[in-house]
């Protein structure tokens, strides 16, 4: 088509009068007829206005969703009262008043509201834990007027998570969830649910943020402007698809109303997770079983690394990284092909597989990059191994200062007082100046130094070597591994004390 409309052009360049502007009329055409084809077949990746009306999404999606209704039994309050003589004429006046005004006199029924959405036509629901915690009787109302009751299948505390069932004569309308992770800042949604008691609701935003974490191991959330109040919570959050790609869970207000700034679960965890409580009741998270702190710029420096990424393993117990061979000072990189930034987002991609699965994991290991075969355990057993933290007070003798640090070796006696195995090396910090570097990274007296650079020290002499030689090959900071009651973390102090 390009041929045809060059020799057009040329012909009305050498043409004159009107044949001539009837040629470049032609020509024109041409171009545009290409420049429409072009854009027929180049892909937008720009979302549309927003549509006129979201009833349609409403519609597709709206017979799916539920309000809950829990009931519990709460514990009497004791507290004084009014005293009137039994057989009194207003015995009977004053506890129906107290049972009014002061209904925690006794054992009461209390009832609270929430929402949820099936997830598949035999009954399964999901919500939010904190909605159906502590219930002894789960009802769910659904949009065409009908009501069943519930029974708890799982929860998950860690991102409150909780799967219901019900059963019905009839298969129930569900929704599926879909891809957060393809989720954009700016993208619609639409948020339904019970807010307030008020039974059901529509609202609708945009993401306004993605990956915010608010106080869990395992935060994933997204942020939202679509009106989120109290009763939302366990509600979908739909993309424009029709798909959840959220759980309504939590919102920032000093007035406990909506101000533009609610949470959602993002389905990226929620569906793992899910999955787990509807197979066994419970997560089944997989464990790696390390220490592990973040890579801050000056760690970085000390470690030799170009880049401030990835998980500094501190310590390294009895467990499955153990058994795969790693080692304290390792920085893991990469999980099972994932690239970790920090140590929340490692935590969060190994809870997301399975117990028993064997993963690589890429860590760097004294300037070098090693691939390690790690078979993960589970997590919930591990946790349920509490471990012992001594309190310690410290009198080392021999002080020497280093770096801003009063410094001296461990003895049995000091070793029995801090709660470590006989034999254990290191050095005990009897003292820190208050203008040092040390001081600035919290290190204080009673902490135990047992690695400098990397390197096992037992003596101030092999302390003070170690620091030296880093000055004398132009490094910033020296790398320190600290053990304060029995749990390690890596500080590079500067050089500059």
């Amino acid at each position: 088509m390009l041929t045809p409309r060059r020799t057009s052009a040329a012909i009305a360049r050498t043409e004159t009068g009107p044949a001539r502007h009837r040629l470049a009329i032609a020509a024109l055409a041409s171009v545009m007829m290409v420049m429409t084809m072009l854009i027929a077949i180049t892909p937008v990746r720009a979302q549309s206005a927003p549509p006129a009306t979201f009833a349609d999404l409403v519609d597709q999606v709206g017979d799916a969703v539920v309000n809950i209704t829990t009931s519990s039994i709460v514990a009497s309050r004791q507290g004084p009262g009014p005293v009137v003589p039994e057989g009194s004429p207003l015995e009977d006046f004053f506890n129906d008043f107290l049972d009014r005004q002061s209904p925690d006199r006794g054992p009461r029924r209390s009832q609270a509201l929430g929402s949820g959405f099936v997830i598949s036509e035999d009954g399964y629901i999901v919500t939010n834990n904190h909605v159906i915690e502590g219930a002894d009787e789960i009802t769910i109302e659904f949009r065409a007027g009908f009501t069943l009751e519930a029974e708890l299948v799982g929860t998950d505390p860690n991102t409150d998570i909780a799967v219901l069932k019900v059963m019905a004569d009839a298969p129930l309308p569900f929704v599926d969830f879909g891809d957060s992770t393809a989720m954009r800042v700016g993208d619609w949604v639409m948020a339904m649910g019970n807010p307030l008691g008020q039974g059901f609701s529509v609202s609708v935003g945009i993401v306004s943020a993605a990956g915010r974490a608010l106080s869990g191991s395992y935060d994933d959330y997204i942020q939202t402007d679509a009106a989120i109040n109290r009763g939302n919570s366990g509600g979908p959050l739909f993309n424009m698809a029709g798909e959840v790609i959220g759980v309504n869970t939590a919102i920032l207000s000093p007035t406990g109303g909506s101000i533009g700034i609610g949470f959602a679960m993002s389905s990226a965890v929620v569906t793992n997770v899910v999955d787990q409580l509807r197979e066994f009741g419970e997560t089944r998270r997989g464990w790696l079983g390390v220490r592990i702190q973040d890579v801050t710029p000056e760690l970085a420096d000390g470690l030799g690394l170009a880049e401030a990424r990835g998980a500094l393993v501190t310590d390294v117990p009895e467990g499955p990284a153990r058994d795969g061979g790693m080692e304290v000072g390792d920085v893991i990189l990469t999980f099972d092909g994932e690239q970790i930034g920090d140590t929340r987002e490692l935590v969060r991609i190994v809870g997301e597989r399975a117990e028993g699965q064997t993963v690589p994991v890429e860590v760097v290991r004294e300037g070098a990059a090693e691939i390690l075969a790690v078979t993960l355990g589970r997590r919930e057993t591990a946790e349920g191994v509490a471990a012992a933290t001594p309190d310690a007070q410290v009198a080392p003798p021999a002080p020497t200062q280093v770096l801003g640090m009063t410094l001296a070796p461990l003895t049995d006696e000091l070793r029995s007082q801090l709660g470590l195995a006989p034999g254990a090396a290191g050095l005990v910090i009897e003292a820190v100046d208050p203008a040092s570097d040390a001081a600035t990274k919290g290190l204080a007296t009673g902490d135990v130094i047992t690695e400098v650079a990397q390197q096992p020290v037992s003596d101030v002499a092999g302390f003070q070597a170690s620091v030296q030689s880093a000055t004398e090959n132009g490094q910033k900071s020296v790398l320190l591994l600290i053990r304060r009651a029995g749990n390690p973390r890596f500080v590079a102090l500067s050089l500059a004390d």
